[in-house]
């Protein structure tokens, strides 16, 4: 099961059964994406950060609170990364504040959910990255903190 706002996000896109409505419902999700604030981070990003594989020159970044709740960001190098983008800003909107447990739930096919079938397999496994490369972080973070 996904975290609510998460859900709330698919929900949202199963209204838009035609394709290039969708297209469109994604496109304003994209518009609506932030990238990172620059007290979090500065140009150039550490390439620890760096989404592989993605065409888009995307990063991303999972920080752990003091609750043990987690924070992500986002940045897209690409102003054509509107895939990235979009899936930047419903990571951001549907998990921040979450628990490590419910974001390491999420499963790869989030992305098909998300996209649909009609992406290509390059930009369809930069954006599976940029969920593994999140989850790869806050395992690490949790394994930092349980030291």
């Amino acid at each position: 099961m996904l975290p609510p706002r998460l859900q709330e996000i698919l929900d949202d896109l199963a209204f838009f059964t035609d394709r290039s409505d969708r297209i469109e419902a994604l496109i304003s999700l994209s518009e609506q994406f932030r990238p990172i604030p620059p007290e979090l981070a500065e140009r150039p990003y550490d390439e620890a950060k760096r989404v592989p594989g993605c065409e888009s020159e995307a990063f991303a970044w999972a920080f752990r609170q003091p609750d043990g709740t987690y924070r992500l960001e986002f940045d897209v190098l690409s102003r054509q990364g509107l895939s990235a983008m979009a899936l930047g800003y419903a990571l951001k909107t549907g998990l921040d504040g979450e628990k490590a447990e419910a974001i390491l739930a999420v499963p790869e096919t989030l992305i098909n959910d998300l996209f649909g079938a009609s992406l290509s397999m390059g930009k369809t496994m930069g954006l599976m990255n940029t969920l593994r490369l999140i989850q790869t972080q806050v395992r690490h973070a949790e394994a930092a903190a349980n030291v």
